[in-house]
């Protein structure tokens, strides 16, 4: 550490700043000129080149959104032409059996739900006897019950979350207040 310096450093030390700045004054304006001249050429040129590349970077980042758009369901529709091949075989078939087209039809909707649960579309199919969520269920009708108000009876339709956002509610009869 350094010991204080005394007044008579210090009144030295700001002399010399001083002096300094009036030499830099007293130089010849023209040089000066010149010199902020120079070093606004500098500034100039830092600032376009700044904004330059902000505009590449805005153009570039534009491109992917809309690559990424575009392209979004590329996965989901790859998932899905299994389960179109195998409608086009079953209707290829003349000649089979009721039974051979119902067995096929099961193994096109195993396709088709493992295609959904791969692209994380998670059925909404509540039971008999649970509570009505208004978030993920809609009323369609209203039943006198001897259960709990509120509480589901029967599913019409089943209801589909996607990465945990309602894509559709599940169509429902719910019992009536008492």
């Amino acid at each position: 550490m350094t010991p204080p310096e005394s007044h008579q450093e210090q009144a030295a030390h700001a002399e010399q700043g001083s002096t300094q700045a009036q030499g830099a004054e007293s130089q010849d304006p023209s040089a000066r000129f010149a010199e902020l001249e120079a070093r606004h050429a500098e500034v100039a040129d830092a600032y376009l080149r700044a904004k330059a590349e902000t505009e590449n970077i805005r153009r570039r980042s534009e491109d992917e959104i809309s690559k990424a758009r575009k392209f979004a369901v590329e996965g989901f529709a790859d998932s899905l032409l299994p389960v179109k091949d195998s409608l086009e075989a079953a209707i290829a078939l003349p000649g089979a059996t009721p039974e051979q087209l119902l067995e096929g039809v099961h193994a096109t909707l195993r396709q088709l739900s493992a295609a959904l649960e791969r692209n994380r579309v998670i059925e909404i199919n509540p039971a008999a006897g649970t509570g009505f969520d208004p978030h993920q269920h809609q009323a369609i009708s209203v039943v006198p019950a001897e259960q709990a108000a509120n509480t589901v009876v029967a599913v019409l339709q089943k209801g589909y979350l996607i990465s945990e956002r309602v894509l559709r509610p599940a169509l429902v009869t719910v019992t009536a207040p008492k």
